[in-house]
């Protein structure tokens, strides 16, 4: 929707829009993500609600105006309640001839596209498989293309600095936030505080930036290219009274790990390898060892596990972090960590797979991998949060579980999640969960004898979890390790029967886990197809059946965070409707475990495409398994 107004801005028409999809899009050395991230908090503090995409090839740095290495950022702002980055942009920013041919697809008719006509050379068409110009014939007819001389603007514009033009040509990006900044009225004052910030250094490098921005400001604000800009009101109405800040979710994830610290009133230990898409949780950890945090940068994989296991046997929360290689390589530490029965977060920013696969892309394939991806019978409970910021909330969860069960959690976010972000309300200090923990103090069973002895496997008759006692603690010296002890005693134990029981009761302690029942939104009360779904999947199902619901059809929702256990009454939903529709982000690795489970026939919907679901997409097949049930 657009509302025209009149006579303002230097006399240029001021169209007010409810939401824009912005794309930008370049080289992975054009500096898209920044621009973007730039865009983005600026948005965020006029109020609008958003999301976000980024988008950028695995190499360090791949071959210059290639296809591989265009980067994008987008993100879709409005005044509502929004869920998704979007369908499709409604902007494109292309500094290159490789931008523009990799995202055209994507775009409607009547985009506008922004092009920076200093890159359009015969030689980096050819590079991109261009045989001729697409600004000089009509291929682009249905679009509103701008052509705007970026890189020649920008070094005009710091001519005074004394750069040569590829050093000029750096900040082409920041001209071109600036014009986008004038287009959608963002305020200007942060990025100029954060540009002096990031150089503060180089003093010479951050005003040659603020002085692009400033001109691509100004360009937009005289041109006759571009006669109108546009205004996106806050979207007041779409969130609850609080303080707000826009964060993605491995800041979500770090916060919560530092919050679940203080919660707990235990250190937290970070023990973890570098790995994309999940490297970001262990950057912000290090930056907050004021609250007890901890964090090792292991050799590898195991050894960053193997640290994190030994914190906690320690009397510390231990974490680790990774992604589904990384899990690959720690399973026999979880399988250790089930054994020894000891809190540990297990942090998997899910990407695509198998092998190295595509590391900066999202997937949700490793959840089969998190409930059995071990040797022996070895249940671990699995969280997966559905936004950016339920990563925080997720997180607590997750820690709950493992502080109050005695057991290690995984929690399953992705890279979707991990890097794209949305408005979040901080929570207030009485919101969150008391995760405080008792540690064991003495003796706890007494002999026939008579005399007072320490077992470390005897059990909490709610929770089935078993003491937690921290090394050094006189009289609780007890035996520890990976073979399979006996109950109560904690002595090493080849007993079957005794093998048997402990199994089960490990299984038994995973099953009783206390997780929240579904609840269903079913406006009509009247829906016989249910959309199911897990993870950051919620953003764009939600989008696609609030289309369907305003175009009278007749959808129920409902939305996983415990995928192991299950909801107590989930069997009772899934049996209630005559369809349930489920899409993943995989070939249906959560639809055969419910098949399975409660022999429900569950309709997978899949996707592999490192990309998430576009909510039109999801629409059109709700609206055919709505068809299929009348």
């Amino acid at each position: 929707m657009t509302t025209e107004v009149k006579g303002s801005r230097a006399h240029k028409d001021v169209k007010r829009l409810d939401r824009v999809i912005i794309r930008f899009a370049g080289d992975s050395g054009d500096g898209m993500q920044l621009t973007g991230d730039r865009f983005t908090s600026e948005t965020a503090s006029l109020g609008n609600d958003l999301s976000t995409l980024p988008n950028f090839p695995a190499e360090i740095r791949a071959p210059a105006g290639t296809l591989p290495g265009v980067s994008s950022f987008q993100v879709h702002f409005a005044d509502h309640d929004i869920l998704t980055p979007g369908d499709a942009p409604d902007v494109l920013v292309a500094m290159n001839p490789a931008a523009l041919k990799a995202n055209l697809a994507d775009l409607p008719r009547g985009a506008e596209i922004i092009v920076n006509t200093d890159e359009f050379s015969s030689r980096a068409l050819a590079k991109v498989g261009y045989a001729g110009n697409p600004l000089e014939d009509d291929s682009l007819a249905a679009y509103r293309v701008h052509e705007v001389p970026l890189t020649t603007l920008t070094v005009e514009a710091l001519k005074e600095y004394g750069l040569t033009r590829k050093e000029a040509g750096r900040s082409k990006n920041m001209f071109a936030l600036g014009l986008l900044s004038w287009m959608y009225h963002r305020p200007t004052e942060n990025t100029e505080a954060f540009l002096r910030s990031k150089f503060a250094k180089r003093p010479e490098i951050a005003e040659a930036n603020i002085t692009a921005f400033r001109a691509g400001w100004n360009f937009g604000e005289t041109t006759e290219d571009f006669a109108v800009s546009y205004e996106v009101a806050p979207a007041s109405s779409a969130f609850p009274a609080g303080t707000y800040r826009n964060i993605s979710g491995n800041l979500a994830l770090a916060y919560g790990l530092v919050a679940a610290g203080e919660l707990a009133e235990l250190p937290v230990f970070l023990g973890s390898y570098p790995i994309t898409p999940a490297s970001d949780v262990l950057h912000e950890l290090s930056k907050h060892k004021n609250f007890g945090v901890r964090t090792f940068q292991a050799e590898d994989e195991i050894a960053g596990i193997g640290a994190a296991l030994g914190a906690s046997f320690g009397g510390s929360l231990g974490v680790t972090t990774t992604s589904g290689p990384g899990v690959a390589l720690k399973s026999e530490a979880i399988g250790l960590a089930v054994s020894l029965e000891l809190p540990l977060l297990i942090i998997d920013i899910q990407r695509g797979g198998p092998s190295t696969g595509l590391p900066t892309k999202t997937e949700q394939a490793d959840l089969l991998q998190a409930m059995f991806g071990r040797n022996g019978e070895a249940p671990v409970p699995i969280v997966a949060p559905a936004t950016p910021g339920e990563c925080f909330a997720a997180t607590l969860e997750a820690a709950r579980i493992a502080l109050t069960y005695r057991t290690p959690v995984f929690l399953l976010s992705d890279g979707y999640l991990a890097n794209g972000s949305e408005p979040w309300r901080v929570p207030e200090q009485a919101e969150l969960p008391d995760l405080r923990v008792q540690f064991a103090t003495g003796p706890n069973h007494t002999l026939p004898d008579g005399s007072e002895v320490f077992w470390p496997y005897l059990r909490d008759e709610t929770t089935l979890a078993r003491p937690w006692a921290v090394p050094g603690t006189p009289g609780l010296e007890h035996r520890i390790g990976g073979i399979e002890k006996q109950d109560g005693t904690g002595n090493i134990s080849y007993d079957p029967a005794n093998h048997e029981h402990m199994v089960r009761i490990r299984q038994a302690k995973v099953d009783g886990v206390v997780v929240d029942d579904v609840a269903v939104d079913d406006p009509s009360g009247e829906a016989r197809v249910l959309v199911l779904g897990w993870g950051s999947t919620y953003g764009p199902i939600t989008a696609a059946v609030r289309r369907v619901r305003r175009a009278g059809g007749k959808l129920a929702q409902t939305h996983l965070r415990s995928l192991n256990p299950l909801p107590a009454n989930l069997g009772e939903v899934l049996r209630s409707y005559d369809r349930v529709v489920l899409p993943e982000m995989n070939l249906g690795q959560l639809a055969l475990l419910l098949r399975a489970r409660y022999l429900v026939d569950v309709r997978s919907l899949t996707q592999v495409t490192g990309l998430p679901f576009k909510a039109e997409q999801l629409a059109s097949a709700f609206k055919e398994a709505l068809d299929d049930v009348h």
